[in-house]
């Protein structure tokens, strides 16, 4: 069987991406499960090579066919959109903004084309996108519109616990707005033909309860009761196996030995604090529900360490490995199933 091809984006070149991506590249693994395609520039590549002591073979390519499957070899769309003049490393500036989206760009054509089989991404700076003139706040929004998808579902995987988010970058107050019954059955709808898409169709998801110890009742707050508990009830009658809500104090740790195959998350930081705090560096975000599978480092361009070559890339290793290993269920399911 023929080895997955992954598109992988160099991010911000002001920040570590370009050395997270050049270390990737010599990782034995991901050379071994993956044939790979940096969209980047080659003159930042370089440096980042220097500052990493990464020694590779630069293959500046056209096309995917063009690719070279050899150990030692990065292979690679230049798009050539760095003014070396202009770039300091850890500096938030419209030109690294719009360096950036343009590797998202070209690695959504390549992918929407099926000239590869996924996309792996490093961060972004969401100062540099503003500064740039680009109407999206990050990652998740570009891959969106890119692709058509009006509501792509965020899901972290690490050591094979999965966390998806009924809701991402919103305050505290507007998430209890967002934590409504509707809205439960359709995430967890979708949520579940994600996981068919990844291959994953056994076992059950559970939803983590919002308050202390899920409200006890409603001595502790009425969500439960009045959203997520009717919710349930109605995914169950639906035919869906799903469990909640769950105290969100247990219900990670339970899908992590295995209890669940995946958890609901209600709100941002309630699922990201449980898979960075099993596992920061293997913690990797899959953009679900886009006729493209995404894949991605869960961290930011860490400014302050730019240029060093101190980033560590287990991670950006891990985000390509899992591409690879989910991207044959995702080409071969049918969008009936």
């Amino acid at each position: 069987m023929r080895k997955p091809v992954i598109a992988v984006t160099m991010g911000d070149p002001a920040g570590i991406g370009s050395e997270i991506v050049v270390k990737a590249m010599g990782d034995p693994a991901v050379q071994e499960h993956a044939v790979c395609i940096v969209v980047g520039d080659r003159k930042v590549l370089g440096l980042a090579m220097e500052a990493t002591g990464t020694n590779l073979q630069v293959h500046s390519i056209g096309t995917v066919q063009e690719a070279r499957e050899e150990k030692g070899v990065l292979n690679l769309i230049d798009l050539d959109n760095v003014d070396l003049g202009m770039f300091a490393w850890g500096k938030a500036s419209a030109m690294c903004g719009r360096a950036a989206y343009g590797y998202i760009e070209k690695s959504i054509q390549l992918a929407n084309g099926k000239e590869v089989d996924a996309v792996s991404t490093a961060p972004i700076n969401k100062e540099a996108l503003y500064a740039a003139g680009i109407p999206y706040i990050g990652h998740t929004e570009i891959f969106g519109a890119l692709t058509g998808t009006d509501d792509p579902l965020t899901m972290f995987e690490t050591k094979g616990m999965r966390v998806f988010f009924l809701t991402r970058h919103v305050s505290m107050r507007r998430m209890l707005d967002l934590v409504k019954k509707d809205r439960v059955v359709d995430y967890v709808a979708r949520c579940t033909k994600a996981l068919k898409r990844l291959g994953v169709s056994n076992g059950t998801m559970a939803i983590a309860g919002l308050n202390p110890h899920s409200g006890e009742h409603g001595l502790f707050g009425e969500e439960e009761m009045q959203e997520i508990e009717p919710a349930v009830r109605e995914l169950r009658a639906m035919g869906y196996d799903v469990a909640g809500p769950v105290g969100a104090d247990s219900v990670f740790h339970q899908c992590a030995a295995g209890k669940y195959n995946s958890v609901l998350s209600l709100y941002h930081d309630q699922g990201h604090i449980a898979a960075k705090t099993l596992d920061f560096d293997r913690t990797v975000a899959i953009t679900n529900g886009m006729p493209i599978l995404r894949t991605s480092v869960d961290h930011g361009t860490a400014f302050d360490i730019a240029g060093t070559g101190a980033a560590g890339a287990v991670s950006m290793a891990e985000a390509i490995l899992l591409a690879a290993k989910y991207s044959p269920c995702f080409r071969a399911f049918s969008p009936k199933e």
